[in-house]
């Protein structure tokens, strides 16, 4: 009887227990997150080395299509040309094919040069002639064109303006004929040659007046825009590159191929929400830098919402069996929700039912294993107001069976994410940003390099290190606008 009694009094108790601790919520008060918003300009800058190849042979021919190829004396053929009073001549002289050849910031351009000339001569006496001209001199025209090679060295340089500056120099002409006249043969080969300079000279400067200055800004203003430009990246996101300086590191030319080194500075950055597309003017050519390669800072901005949905999927309805002895208490995890606190904690704020219904607030501090690839929550332990809540309402709750728990679900391995960005990232590296313009590049180490809760978002600070080469195709630039 005695026995009936007693355990009808365990049970009565332990009625009365669970009704007391259900008979309202417990709700502590919420921790002071002390949060920090997310800056995008506390990102370091990310140095992006290129090393560019651009195909000349597209320049070389718009050069070839629109320097002349025949230059005759004044009103050739019927017209003649005087040097004072005693000579008079004419001449046509045609320009074979140009060869170009770039080495260094140095292009040299030649071709053979055709030439035929007739003339003649009469005495004068201070400027008035005292004798009817000779018959005409030929040279040229019964035994075939005289020949004669000629070349310029024009060298090439980028200003920060994005213009290109040429300067030309004319070498001296090298005569691969003689040029005899009349029936006893005087060599007029140096008089010729004398007048072909003057006449190269004149080609010269016109060359630097039509093709002096390539203005490449408006072509760089496209890529720079492009940057800017936000592209959604296979379900992670989306990238916006943030570029802040660009750079030319050296610029060499070689055969028919421009090699040149720009650097650019940026702080791409990755986010859930599509950016806007920011625009502006790019900024002149900056500094130098040698460093190869690239090493890249991107920020990942994961919302607390996406990664409470996963902590959910294996939390929820979760039941954990606390308490010993004949009081079992049950606490059953309803939903939880993550939230970021003092730029280096994060807060979980757990819904739970069972044997008592209220709200748990924990905080703990991610950290980083670079050698697994895992994030996991350390230091988790209830905030000091939940503990305080508990101890007066229902202590069994203040049980570390519960921290060690949702400890054991903060665990996340990164591997797939690191080698989803590294993909990512190869994808952007390999791909023809304009019509003439592609990059081709890999990455060779990625890692995460820190972690920063924020007030809505997780931020993920990656660092990777790479190459990457670009090729520009001019067939697709028209000249006739980016000339001066």
């Amino acid at each position: 009887m005695k026995s009936i009694k007693g355990k009808a009094f365990i049970f009565l108790i332990t009625v009365l227990i669970f009704s007391v601790s259900c008979s309202y919520k417990i709700i502590p008060a919420e921790p002071n997150p002390g949060v920090m918003e997310y800056n995008p300009g506390s990102l370091p800058p990310s140095d992006i080395n290129v090393s560019a190849q651009i195909s000349l042979k597209p320049l070389f021919s718009f050069i070839e299509k629109n320097i002349d190829t025949v230059y005759t004396s004044t009103g050739y053929p019927d017209a003649w040309e005087y040097e004072g009073c005693s000579i008079r001549y004419k001449y046509t002289f045609r320009r074979g094919p140009l060869q170009m050849k770039a080495s260094g910031n140095i292009l040299n351009m030649s071709f053979t040069g055709y030439y035929k000339v007739i003339g003649s001569t009469r005495a004068c006496i201070n400027g008035t002639a005292i004798s009817p001209w000779t018959p005409p001199c030929k040279c040229g025209f019964d035994e075939g064109e005289r020949k004669v090679n000629v070349s310029f060295e024009i060298g090439f340089i980028i200003q920060p303006d994005y213009k290109v500056s040429l300067s030309i120099k004319r070498l001296e002409p090298q005569p691969l004929n003689k040029c005899e006249v009349c029936f006893w043969g005087q060599d007029i080969t140096k008089q010729v040659m004398d007048e072909l300079k003057f006449d190269l000279d004149e080609a010269k400067r016109n060359i630097e007046h039509t093709y002096g200055v390539f203005d490449l800004r408006s072509k760089f203003q496209q890529a720079w825009d492009k940057l800017n430009e936000p592209y959604n990246v296979y379900g992670l996101g989306w990238l916006q590159a943030n570029p802040e300086k660009l750079r030319i590191n050296s610029l060499f030319a070689s055969n028919d191929t421009l090699n040149v080194y720009l650097g650019l500075s940026a702080k791409p950055v990755i986010s859930f929400e599509k950016p806007s597309i920011k625009s502006g003017v790019i900024p002149n050519i900056s500094g130098y830098s040698s460093a190869p390669g690239f090493n890249i800072f991107l920020d990942a901005v994961l919302q607390y919402d996406s990664l409470s949905a996963i902590l959910n999927q294996q939390l929820e309805g979760h039941v954990l069996d606390l308490g010993k002895g004949p009081v079992k208490n049950k606490f059953v995890i309803s939903s939880c929700r993550l939230f970021g606190a003092d730029h280096d904690k994060l807060i979980f704020k757990l819904d739970f039912t069972g044997s008592a219904e209220g709200t748990a607030y924990l905080t703990g501090k991610p950290a980083y294993d670079q050698a697994t690839h895992i994030i996991e929550i350390k230091e988790l332990d209830f905030d000091v107001k939940t503990r305080d809540k508990f101890l007066k309402t229902a202590s069994w709750l203040f049980n570390k069976k519960i921290t060690e728990e949702i400890s054991s679900h903060t665990k996340f391995d990164l591997s797939s994410f690191i080698d989803s960005t590294k993909f990512m990232l190869m994808q952007q590296l390999n791909k023809e940003w304009m019509p003439g313009v592609k990059t081709f590049g890999f990455v060779s180490n990625i890692d995460l390099e820190g972690i920063y809760p924020m007030g809505q978002f997780l931020v993920i600070r990656i660092q990777c290190k790479g190459l990457l080469t670009m090729q520009v195709n001019t067939s697709y630039l028209n000249f006739s606008d980016i000339i001066r």
